[in-house]
């Protein structure tokens, strides 16, 4: 079953708000599960890789809600 657009429009709210900031946390901590405390620390492009990796991977599996969010409702009457 397809959204609708005003759940499209909700769900991207809540994504944006609640659920990006908690995956930031998430993958931040990560980064320093894998690095490591006090131990070496993997080259910055390894690093930079994964950042930008984990940075596209949360854009995939939401981007049916947020598709034609910014765009004005089509089913909405003139």
């Amino acid at each position: 079953m397809a959204l609708s657009y005003k759940a499209r429009r909700r769900w991207a709210l809540v994504i944006l708000l609640i659920a990006l900031p908690a995956y930031i946390i998430a993958a931040t901590a990560l980064m320093a599960w894998v690095t490591g405390e006090g131990e070496t620390r993997p080259s910055i492009l390894v690093e930079l890789g994964i950042y930008v990796g984990l940075g596209v991977l949360w854009a995939f599996p939401l981007k049916a809600v947020f598709k034609g969010v910014g765009q004005a409702d089509p089913d909405q009457r003139d």
